[in-house]
């Protein structure tokens, strides 16, 4: 050889899928993969198995463990080690089909959001990332004008908020979000925060500010800004998450930027990310973005924010789109990844 240098290899960091593994051309359990921290392109690598549909997997802090829901009509929780891709335990939720997950600020307690059962499971973490045995459930009450999704509650989303001194339960059949104080590793609840009967909120995100949350309505297809103080939600400002004459519409994970300048949100029918600029008391929508596939149950971003990632369900990919931190406009990059009935991404920290 004569002359020159070889190109550095690109970056890459490890990607998490989360999967259904019990329906039909399912997963063969958490997807393993890689991305270029650039173009954001995907690659999977392999899969760790024996996990049951992890609809939505985690990580801790320091990156050393993994927690999955296992999205089944006896909801489990499960324990992985991220370095030796192990199963380190798993514990029974008491709810069905739990879909969420968070841990509290301290790193010493998972929650766990059980849709069917409309109910929040605790659990204590030990130093070795396994789980305890439940140690609290908490059961909502309430359902809506939509017998067919609102006969009953539906926890979809446990996430604490920017102080982490309250966590938001965001549940679909009560149309409400119910706060939670969490000392000693206990949910007492503080407000209830309502939003349209029929809505049918799913997700919700806070803003940097401490001052502001957001809340996407999967069965209304709105988003709703809502002011925050001290465990107190106050909907105001709604907004349509689609153009008008759009298809029939679902939207699923709403994201907030991390300079609180831009807020997206996944459109399911629509099959978009909507891209919204905060400023003033609420939301100005900017447009939508194709998906690049069908039913776009998760959007997140990578660590540094300069990449977002789509889980697409109903299509069995999932595409990479580059974030203009100046406009927070995004655009599609590389090629779509396939992989079995994708519906969570987790970008890791730590690489």
């Amino acid at each position: 050889m004569t002359g020159g240098t070889a190109e550095a290899a690109p970056a890459t960091r490890r990607v998490f899928f989360g999967a259904y593994t019990t329906w039909s051309g399912g997963a063969k359990g958490i997807g393993i993969g890689t991305y270029d921290t650039v173009t954001g392109q995907l690659k999977t690598t392999g899969v760790i198995t024996g996990v049951v549909n992890p609809s939505f997997v985690i990580e801790s802090r320091d990156g050393r463990f993994l927690y999955a829901v296992n999205e089944n009509t006896k909801g489990e929780v499960t324990a992985i080690n991220a370095a030796t891709l192990k199963v380190i335990n798993k514990q029974a939720t008491g709810g069905a089909d739990p879909c969420h997950l968070t841990l509290d600020p301290s790193g010493k307690f998972l929650i766990t959001a059980d849709y069917s059962s409309g109910s929040l499971s605790v659990f204590p973490v030990g130093a070795d990332g396994s789980l305890g045995a439940r140690t609290q459930k908490v059961q909502h009450k309430g359902s809506g004008p939509n017998k067919e999704r609102q006969e009953g509650p539906h926890a979809h989303h446990i996430v604490f908020d920017q102080a982490g001194k309250y966590a938001a339960a965001v549940d679909l059949g009560a149309d409400s979000v119910f706060v939670y104080s969490f000392t000693g590793g206990k949910l007492t609840q503080v407000s209830q925060a309502k939003v349209k009967p029929g809505a049918g909120p799913r997700h919700i995100a806070f803003h940097p500010d401490g001052k502001t949350a957001y809340v996407a309505n999967e069965l209304d297809s709105t988003i709703v800004t809502c002011a925050y103080a001290n465990g107190t939600l106050t909907p105001g400002q709604v907004l349509k998450t689609v153009p008008s004459g759009s298809p029939t519409n679902y939207p699923a994970e709403v994201l907030v930027s991390a300079d609180g300048r831009n807020v997206y949100l996944s459109n399911r029918g629509h099959d978009s990310i909507a891209h919204f600029a905060v400023g003033g008391s609420g939301l100005t929508m900017l447009g939508t973005t194709a998906v690049g596939g069908k039913y776009p149950r998760h959007i997140t971003f990578d660590p540094t924010g300069s990449l977002l990632f789509a889980a697409n369900q109903n299509s069995n990919n999932v595409t990479s789109f580059t974030v203009d931190k100046a406009t927070g406009r995004i655009t599609s990059s590389g090629t779509a990844l396939q992989t079995a009935i994708p519906v969570c991404v987790l970008p890791t920290r730590l690489g």
